[in-house]
């Protein structure tokens, strides 16, 4: 992150714009509606930019800039299409320790001024850090689009009525939580249209009605492969709204991420031999944690379903009458596959997929051999990178033949992806010859043939 977003109270502060034209104009408008007291200096300065300075207590100024004029400001936008005025502007500010935005030149700013959506009191900024205006013009009209003008109002509604749901609900998560029911329910909706005294009986209601204690719950999310544009949108709204999150070594930065940033986080991988947390202290934690009221999301990689050991985590939560809900994620199978180009049935050669694990409880590969080499049919081994050798050769005892195609999809869907194409008989002294590391997943069928004609047209 090359900027740090922020936003400045500039309400009655003195602020310096040099330059008299249009692009001034622009810069004095966004100032004056923040309340600034704004200074305009140029040789030559717009009669509508004269009348809105003047208008706002601030002072036009016909004649050449002078350092002298940043005594007393808070900010300095420099907006002259003379380059040696702006550097001169931009190193002045810079040794006073004066925020600095030089327009269309990021090099000399000290501060970028953003697109903004004016929803006040909310304010939303949308910034590329000047290396694409248009495509930051284009987001704002996107998000201007989806977020009504009346979210302001929905705002003052809740800003006047904090203090009361304070004194009434003890615990900050009860009372995020409170407030999430608010926002996203129909006492919003009655805000939105205008229906305040209505908004103002249901909240009063809903208040009263408000327990100080709460319980609390689970969520289990399957968080996908790994690409986190594969998480659903109900996966992300129950994850900005924990109040701790525990999560998986699978799962990817870029998806924890995405979590509230002030939820409390907690690595509960395990890796082949090496259980950072066992299995029955998560399933305890799950339950501990939610009868402190809290929100609890935990994130799994792929599905929580699909060798997730989600059903273990709910057994206790319902011996516990902890609430929960499941949010499913797509499966490694089904986003490797897509990502590698490979369908996992296809009506030529496979009428259909088997998903098994590449070990079990014992890290033994004792699976039903003679099931899986059942012809038109693909399987598909997961965690099977430690049996590798074991799983190509009791396929070939049990009657498939040495050629069958065989992919090994190493960290699928992230952008180390990587997929190894080879057949029964010769995968395991491929893998020697390649640095292959988990998580990895095997496939094992005739549709494997496709990938390299399918591969080139996958647009990840």
């Amino acid at each position: 992150m090359k900027y740090l977003p922020l936003f400045f109270d500039i309400q009655a502060k003195h602020c310096l714009v040099v330059g008299g034209g249009s692009v001034a104009l622009r810069k004095a408008t966004m100032l004056n509606k923040a309340g600034a007291i704004i200074t305009v200096v140029a040789p030559q300065i717009q009669d509508d930019l004269k009348v809105l300075v003047e208008s706002g207590a601030g002072q036009a100024i016909t004649g050449n800039y002078m350092s002298d004029y940043l005594g007393g400001m808070s900010l300095v936008i420099a907006a002259t299409d003379d380059l040696c005025v702006n550097e001169q502007v931009a190193g002045d500010a810079k040794a006073r320790l004066l925020p600095v935005n030089v327009v269309d030149n990021p090099a000399l700013c000290s501060f970028i001024l953003p697109s903004i959506i004016d929803r006040s009191p909310i304010m939303i900024a949308v910034s590329s850090g000047g290396g694409s205006p248009v495509l930051t013009r284009l987001l704002r009209a996107r998000i201007e689009t989806m977020i009504p003008s009346a979210y302001g109002q929905l705002a003052l509604f809740a800003a006047g009525l904090r203090q009361r749901v304070k004194d009434t609900i003890e615990s900050e998560s009860g009372r995020r939580r409170f407030w999430e029911r608010i926002i996203e329910g129909p006492i919003a909706e009655k805000v939105l249209t205008g229906n305040i005294e209505q908004a103002q009986s249901m909240f009063d209601e809903a208040l009263n009605e408000r327990s100080q204690k709460s319980q609390g719950d689970v969520a289990l999310i399957g968080a996908g492969p790994g690409d986190p544009d594969l998480l659903t949108f109900k996966a992300l709204r129950l994850l900005q709204s924990a109040d701790i999150v525990l999560y998986d070594r699978l799962v990817s930065d870029a998806i924890v991420g995405l979590a509230r940033k002030d939820a409390e986080f907690i690595n509960v991988g395990k890796a082949r031999s090496n259980h950072t947390v066992p299995q029955g202290e998560i399933n305890q934690l799950l339950v501990d944690y939610a009868k402190q009221g809290l929100r609890v999301v935990r994130l799994k990689g792929g599905d929580p379903f699909i060798f997730g050991r989600g059903g273990e985590e709910i057994e206790l939560l319902a011996e516990n009458n902890i609430p929960f809900q499941i949010v499913p994620g797509i499966t490694a199978a089904a986003g490797c596959a897509a990502y590698s180009g490979i369908p996992l049935t296809h009506r030529d050669y496979a009428q259909s997929v088997r998903f098994v694990t590449g070990h079990l409880k014992n890290n033994s590969c004792d699976l039903p051999w003679q099931e899986l080499v059942a012809p038109a049919q693909t399987v598909v081994f997961y965690m099977g990178l430690m049996g590798l050798n074991t799983i190509c050769q009791k396929l070939m005892e049990h009657g498939r033949a040495p050629s069958t195609p065989i992919a090994l999809i190493q960290k699928g869907t992230t952008p180390d992806h990587k997929v190894l194409v080879s057949d029964l008989e010769s995968m395991p002294d491929e893998v020697l010859k390649h640095s292959i590391k988990a998580p990895t997943l095997i496939i094992v069928g005739e549709v494997v043939s496709l990938q390299s004609k399918l591969q080139w047209f996958t647009a990840q």
